[in-house]
């Protein structure tokens, strides 16, 4: 049966994340405390992976009540608690990068990377397993740390979660414990996976393999008239359903439509 076995949350939109027993969904699908913060330059762009691979270098932990926050890179922590400490958390952050940054706030939705499609990323642990066998010195761990999911499923074989995605014009519908969702697309990957995820060198040839496996292992459940390319993994979703309260816990169980719908 699929089960929910896993959720993280990135407090700080490309820091590390933080795993939680249980999340409550906000009103546009998104989990509470993901990605609520985000680094942003002096021209408000995001600092972030895409374009900052020195970011990989910094490790974030926090606090279960999400208060606080210890950053360290290669230097002995420090600890801020993150409401009140914003200027102080940015400061901290331009000095370890080099460059100048300040840290913004969005309690109610977060900032996701899909803003069509703001609820958890969703991949199942076979499909990280799969993925990690498929190089050297990339194991379970890493790659969960490069892909940076939201959810993983278990009990099912790897790339399942194609299946949550329906061809073009329709619309696939699936439930996580009692909440409504959409597989909204495969995830289109950027340049973050291609990297260490703890210092942010680079692995030679990682897109190029992954695209060649990603297409020779394609299960026939997958939409294939989605992938345009086959740099793709794991699924965006939507809220399908009033999410006011709702609540995703680890054990959830999570049960597929047994048809897709046209778009409404």
């Amino acid at each position: 049966m699929p089960t929910i076995h896993r959720i993280i949350v990135f407090p700080i939109k490309s820091l590390d994340g933080h795993n939680v027993d249980a999340s409550e969904v906000l009103t546009n699908g998104a989990l509470r405390h993901d990605r609520r913060y985000a680094l942003v330059d002096a021209w408000g762009k995001y600092v972030n992976g895409k374009t900052c691979p020195e970011i990989h270098r910094i490790r974030a932990t926090f606090s279960d009540d999400f208060k606080r926050v210890s950053l360290a890179c290669g230097q002995q922590p420090d600890s801020f608690e993150i409401a009140t400490d914003q200027t102080r958390v940015a400061d901290w952050c331009s000095e370890a990068l080099g460059k100048k940054c300040r840290l913004i706030e969005n309690e109610d939705g977060g900032f996701p990377d899909d803003s069509e499609a703001p609820g958890p990323t969703l991949v199942s642990t076979a499909t990280l397993q799969a993925v990690a066998d498929w190089y050297d010195g990339v194991d379970l761990a890493e790659a969960r740390r490069r892909f940076r999911f939201n959810l993983e499923v278990e009990g099912v074989p790897a790339f399942w979660e194609d299946g949550l995605v329906a061809p073009p014009q329709q619309v696939r519908r699936f439930r996580v414990g009692e909440i409504a969702w959409q597989g909204n697309g495969v995830c289109k990957r950027c340049v973050v996976p291609t990297r260490n995820s703890l210092d942010g060198s680079q692995t030679a040839g990682f897109a190029r393999e992954f695209v060649r496996q990603r297409e020779l292992r394609l299960p026939d459940w997958a939409p294939r008239e989605r992938f345009d390319t086959f740099y793709r993994l794991g699924v965006n979703t939507r809220i399908d359903s009033d999410a006011l309260g709702a609540v995703i816990r680890v054990g959830d169980f999570v049960s597929l439509a047994s048809s897709v719908a046209g778009e409404s």
